[in-house]
């Protein structure tokens, strides 16, 4: 589990650097974000006070699947799941498929934010 370094910037400014590191006109350096959000608002959704105690949850428990982590956080499968999947682009968790179950993994647990 490590850390993940997130930016914030607008919608403008990220698609210019995507296009300018396209091009090869920019190179990202490696402590550069990876993750980026258009606003904190946005941020703060996802990393809302119930998804950081979901975290911990996971993190505590392993659960070994969706369904037993909504068993223990007493929360629907459904919307565990698509809160999950929403974490999981983000590569703040990965979904481990495992025959018929889904388990949860946690892959940061801290994260560095830097507003551009």
């Amino acid at each position: 589990m490590s850390a993940i370094t997130i930016g914030i910037m607008s919608q403008e400014k990220i698609r210019e650097r995507v296009y300018a590191i396209a091009r090869g006109d920019y190179r990202p350096r490696p402590d550069e974000p990876k993750v980026w959000f258009t606003s904190m608002r946005s941020l703060t959704e996802i990393l809302s006070d119930e998804n950081r105690a979901l975290l911990r949850t996971i993190l505590e428990t392993h659960p070994a699947s969706i369904r037993a982590l909504a068993e223990t956080t007493g929360r629907k499968a459904g919307n565990l799941s698509r809160t999950l999947k929403t974490m999981s682009r983000y590569g703040i968790v990965r979904l481990e498929r495992d025959k018929r179950q889904v388990r949860p993994v946690v892959q940061a647990s801290e994260f560095h934010i830097i507003a551009a």
